[in-house]
This record gives structure tokens, C-alpha cells and sequence, in this order.
């Protein structure tokens, strides 16, 4: 009933509890003075030797909270530049100072603050993907770093609310790979420019920086996300896809007759589902994408025309710029992938992960006009003949793998991977492309979907984590592109609890929706569960801060409003509603009654609720100003 699950408390009100969680909030300087800060910072650029280079200009122009910046060469020879310190800011802040950092790699996220930053997420681009950390230095993101205050004489557990927000960003990625590196007191705004001539008297325009400030992180994120779509245009449709997969289910070894029986369920039970997608698992080899492997017990280009014949949309994956050294891909063409310093293709795991089967894998090099030849045909086949009108690109970091060198020898590792992506998009035409295992920022504009977390799996461990993986990039949904949240999950040993935490999680990144479970395996109740995703909302909940506890949707002329307890305790969760509202669970149906004031739940351990709160008669709550402690 209303009066066991929701409370109103005679407490402090929400604000005022909230600012009585923050001891100070002077640690971060505004916007203004950060500006200020970075204009006044010493900028140079470094030669592939590492000498700072007086002869190399660094040109930085202020207007509001951006910065256009350009390199020039003065001197009478040309430079190779290694690369350009846009700002080294000796910031003075607390070590307490809290973190969030993207990474180059989508499996990458950074947390924690400033003396002690922690992974959020599982393969760092420095362990995994073995990209060098500068020594001395404790960490590098890229793309953005949001900076939060801390209470330097709070318990670290849980850590104070990290109110006001700093948020550094960079909003275009064409060229050059754009990170931050935290040093002890300092932080280096960074430019990788790969020993590229810069040519006597020539200049280069640098990546756009913003700066920003305030008391929200979503709001922070989407100004940066306005200006970076303004950079790079972006190509997703209006509304994000839902469908199927068989990775989850069957993995590699998915055969023609398991897709035939999933698409039997999905047109009698789930018709909004439009895409039955087939993953890895049916290709010949890595890299001989049109060449089906015997284990599949069929051509696949038969099982795409199945999907299309009954109604459905046929999606296919695809990991465009690898190749096992067996392929028929690789003999054929080694002249089209990227090269080793002896002029041999270089293995990937010489230098970063050699890939997860049938590695150590090659990688194709996006500058070579014939492997831009091959894409586009590759695709257009797939698009047109297959009738594919969903491809899962995957492995797509490798495209712009270090260590190696190109074919177009004054491209940088940043245009090797736009420009094959380009190719790709030529031959793909009107299909959606999702980017997976990809590099966020060098992807702006290239893909209509984006992977936001770690491959997911039927573990609490695994639900919690990749959640708040996903939960963390929210603020890229609807506006760069669609999250891809990974699969929905419902089948194995989890408790009830559990599975409503994860789908609740789901349904709060306003994503694309992908079930991964063996269709015909499902209950009752759990395929009534994934009924009710089946139409995803493209409207992310947007979280205060990065305790992401508690959300808030707007959506359809209401509040959707979703309590998140991830910790093996009992929790108690709270919102204000500021105008009187018809409560619903959204799980359940169950009629809450009108409600207005502050309303408060106690969650059992690993558990989610979702409410449905519709104003009567009134106009809709601002967002909800909440009460967090970081989880």
C-alpha cells in the first residue's frame, strides 16, 4: 500500500539536506576562473625527441567557455611534432577532489579523485589495451574529465556530494586524440599529434576545448554534447532500435536452426522487437565476413532472407577492421594492414590486446584507398543483397591502433579509423551502424549507436557494474548517438530482485533495447518483463551527481522516477515532488494513490524500483534535487 512504501519525512527539505552533506564548496574554482587559470598556463608543443620547441607556437583564443586553438611552426624546417601541452594547469586543489574521466576505449572509465583514481571500468586502455601511462603521472582519461568538490574532512565511505562540478571537455575529435593527464598538483591538457611533420611556416588547427560549471552533471554534459554535435553532425534516427541477439544465448556457436527458433518466438510473442541480429559466431574466419563457417549449418545470407521474409529486420555483426593471419582475407591482401617498423603486418598483440578469438589479429589500415574500396563493396553486398539493415560493428578500436604505421603516412591514428569508418558508411548506406568495442571520441558523427558498457552476464557482479557503466554515460543518449546498454538478461539464477535491478537500469538509460536470452526458455513473467521494454523511450534519466541513486525521466507528460539500492544492505532512497502526482509502480501497475511532498522508499539489498508519477492538473516537478551519497 502508499502508506508502507512511500513517506513523507519531517525532516530538513531536500535542498537543504543536500547542502548540509557539503561541508565547502569553494575547492573548485567557477568556470570564469578556470578560464582565466588555462589562459594564463604555460602551452608547448614537443618534438618526437621530447624537446619543447620554442620554434612551435601554441595559439589559444578564448570565446566564452571554448578555446580554438592552432599550431604553428616558425621555423625554417619542418618539426615532427610528437605532441602539443594545449594548457599544464597547476590547479591547487584538494587530493580529495573527485573524478570522472572518459576513456579512448569504451570499456575504459575513470573514477575516484585526484590522489587515488579508481577503474570504473573492466579493460583499461592502459592495462588491457596497453597504452602507455606517462611515469609519475596517475592517470590519463580523454575526450572529458569532470572535476567535483570534496569535503577533505569527511569519511571516505561514502565520500562527500561532489557539488559544484568542473567540467573540462573536448568537443571535436577530426585529428589529433585529445586526453588529460593528472600529475601530482597539475593537470595537462593533451594533444597526441604522432610525430606528424608539422612543414615550415605551416600551422595546425588543434580539437576544440570547452570548460564548464555547475551544480549538475547532466546539465554539464549536455552543453558539451550540443557543441560536439555542432562539430560532427550526428547520423542517428529518431527513435533507438529494439531486437534480438545471439551472443548471450548461444555465443559462437549459434547455428542457423537456434536464430530460426528465437524468430519463431519473437513473431508470435514479441513483433515489436524488429531486429534479429546474429553475432559472431557464423563468418569462415575473422575477416571472411561473406564466407559462412560450416558450424553454422546453413549460409547466412539464408537465415537473413528468413528474417526478412516473415517481417522482421535482419542485423548482423561485424568486425570490420581485423583479420585472423589465416584468413583468406589477409593472404590475399597483407599489403592492406597496418605496419610494423620492419614493413611486416603488425600483430596487434605486439602492441595492445591481440584479440579475444583467433588472435593475435591483424588490423586493416583505413588510410589504404583499397581498403576503402573493400569496405564499401564489403557493405553494400551486406546492405543491398543481404538486405541488412543493422550492422554491429565490433573490435573498431583496432582501427586506430597504436604502434604501427599507414599507408597515407601524414594521417594520424584518428583519421586512419575516420576514414575507414567513412568507407564503411558509404557501402552501409541508409542501415544503423552501432559502434562496439569502438573509441568514443574519434567516433563523433560515424555511428547511430554506441556500446556503453562491458560485455554483460548472468552475475550481480556484472549486473551492478556494467550498470553503473552504462548509468555513467547517459548523458551521450539522444543526444551523440544511442546508448547501447548491452542485452537484457533474464534468464539464470539471479534472484527476482536482481533481474528487475537490471532491466529498472536499462529502461533508465533511455537506450536501444536488445533481449539476450533463448527466447523460448523464457517464463511468463520475466517475457512479460521484456514486453514492456520492447519499445525503448530515447529519453535517458538524468542523475545529479555520480552517486546514480537516484534518477529522474521526463517523459510522455511525467515523471519517471528510478531508485537504485546496489549494496548488500537495506537502503533508503527519497525524491521531492513538488506538485501533486498520481503515483504508479511501473513494474507492477499497482495504483500508489496521489502523492506531493517528499517521498521516500526503503529498498532491500540489490533491488530497484520505478515510479510512474503523472501531475494532476499541475505542471510537471522540475528535476528532482536530491539527497545522495555516492555509491
Amino acid at each position: 500500500m502508499m502508506r508502507a512504501a512511500l513517506c513523507l519525512l519531517a525532516a530538513l527539505p531536500i535542498t537543504a539536506r543536500a547542502c548540509a552533506a557539503q561541508v565547502s564548496t569553494a575547492q573548485l574554482p567557477s568556470a570564469e576562473d578556470c578560464i582565466r587559470a588555462l589562459a594564463a598556463a604555460p602551452a608547448w608543443a614537443e618534438d618526437v625527441a621530447g624537446n619543447r620547441r620554442a620554434d612551435l607556437v601554441v595559439r589559444r583564443s578564448w570565446q566564452g567557455g571554448r578555446c580554438v586553438a592552432a599550431l604553428e611552426n616558425r621555423s625554417n624546417r619542418a618539426v615532427a611534432v610528437e605532441r602539443v601541452v594545449l594548457a599544464s594547469w597547476k590547479h591547487g586543489l584538494s587530493d580529495r577532489t573527485s573524478i570522472y574521466g572518459e576513456g579512448l576505449q569504451m570499456l575504459s572509465q575513470t573514477g575516484g579523485t585526484l590522489a587515488a583514481p579508481v577503474d570504473e571500468g573492466y579493460l583499461t586502455d592502459r592495462g588491457h589495451y596497453k597504452i602507455a601511462l606517462p611515469e609519475g603521472a596517475s592517470a590519463v582519461v580523454y575526450g572529458a574529465l569532470m572535476l567535483g568538490s570534496a569535503d577533505p574532512g569527511a569519511a571516505a565511505d561514502p565520500p562527500a556530494i561532489p557539488v559544484p562540478l568542473l567540467l573540462l571537455g573536448f568537443s571535436s575529435c577530426r585529428r589529433f586524440t585529445p586526453k588529460f593527464e593528472l600529475w601530482p598538483e597539475r593537470i595537462d591538457v593533451v594533444l597526441e599529434c604522432e610525430g606528424l611533420e608539422l612543414a615550415a611556416g605551416a600551422s595546425w588547427e588543434l580539437e576544440e576545448l570547452m570548460v564548464l560549471s555547475g551544480d549538475h552533471r547532466d546539465q554539464l554534459f549536455a552543453e558539451l554534447a550540443a557543441r560536439i554535435s555542432a562539430n560532427h553532425p550526428p547520423r542517428f534516427p529518431d527513435t533507438p532500435p529494439s531486437g534480438w541477439c545471439s551472443w548471450y544465448c548461444f555465443g559462437p556457436r549459434a547455428t542457423a536452426e537456434d536464430i530460426r527458433s528465437n524468430l519463431s518466438w519473437l513473431s508470435e510473442h514479441a513483433p515489436a522487437l524488429r531486429y534479429v541480429q546474429i553475432d559472431d559466431g557464423y563468418q569462415a574466419a575473422m575477416g571472411d565476413w561473406t564466407t559462412t563457417g560450416d558450424a553454422f549449418g546453413g549460409g547466412v545470407h539464408e537465415v537473413l532472407r528468413e528474417i526478412r521474409e516473415v517481417g522482421f529486420e535482419p542485423a548482423i555483426w561485424v568486425a570490420p577492421f581485423i583479420a585472423q593471419e589465416d584468413s583468406q582475407l589477409f593472404r590475399e591482401h597483407p599489403d592492406w594492414f597496418v605496419k610494423a617498423p620492419d614493413g611486416s603486418p603488425l600483430r596487434s598483440s605486439d602492441v595492445s590486446f591481440g584479440g579475444w578469438r583467433f588472435g593475435p589479429w591483424y588490423c586493416l589500415d583505413g588510410t589504404h584507398p583499397e581498403v576503402q574500396v573493400h569496405y564499401r563493396e564489403l557493405f553494400r553486398l551486406m546492405r543491398e543483397d543481404w538486405g541488412c539493415s543493422y550492422f554491429k560493428l565490433d573490435a573498431t578500436f583496432w582501427g586506430m591502433m597504436h604502434g604501427g604505421s599507414h599507408h597515407d603516412p601524414d594521417a594520424t591514428r584518428v583519421e586512419a579509423y575516420r576514414r575507414g569508418m567513412q568507407a564503411i558508411l558509404d557501402g552501409a548506406e541508409d542501415a544503423f551502424v552501432l559502434g562496439c568495442n569502438h573509441p568514443i571520441w574519434p567516433s563523433f558523427g560515424l555511428i547511430d549507436g554506441s556500446r556503453s558498457s562491458m560485455d554483460v552476464g548472468r552475475k550481480w557482479g556484472n549486473f551492478r557494474r556494467t550498470g553503473r557503466e552504462n548509468l555513467l554515460r547517459n548523458w551521450q543518449n539522444g543526444r551523440l548517438w544511442w546508448n547501447d546498454p548491452d542485452c537484457l538478461l533474464l534468464t539464470g539464477e539471479l534472484s527476482d530482485a536482481e533481474f528487475q535491478y537490471h532491466a529498472s537500469l536499462l529502461h533508465a538509460t533511455g537506450g536501444m533495447l536488445l533481449s539476450g536470452d533463448d527466447l523460448p526458455q523464457l517464463s511468463e513473467g520475466r517475457a512479460a518483463m521484456l514486453k514492456q521494454l520492447a519499445a525503448p523511450t530515447g529519453v535517458p534519466a538524468s542523475f545529479a551527481d555520480h552517486g546514480l541513486e537516484v534518477g529522474v525521466m521526463e517523459l510522455d507528460g511525467e515523471q519517471r522516477v528510478f531508485f537504485f539500492n546496489a549494496t548488500d544492505q537495506p537502503a533508503s532512497r527519497g525524491c521531492e515532488l513538488d506538485q501533486l502526482s498520481q503515483v504508479h509502480d511501473f513494474w507492477t501497475g499497482e495504483d500508489l494513490g496521489p502523492f506531493r511532498g517528499r517521498l521516500e522508499l526503503e529498498l532491500p539489498p540489490r533491488s530497484a524500483r520505478v515510479l510512474r508519477c503523472a501531475p494532476l492538473g499541475e505542471p510537471l516537478a522540475s528535476p528532482l534535487d536530491q539527497d545522495h551519497s555516492p555509491g
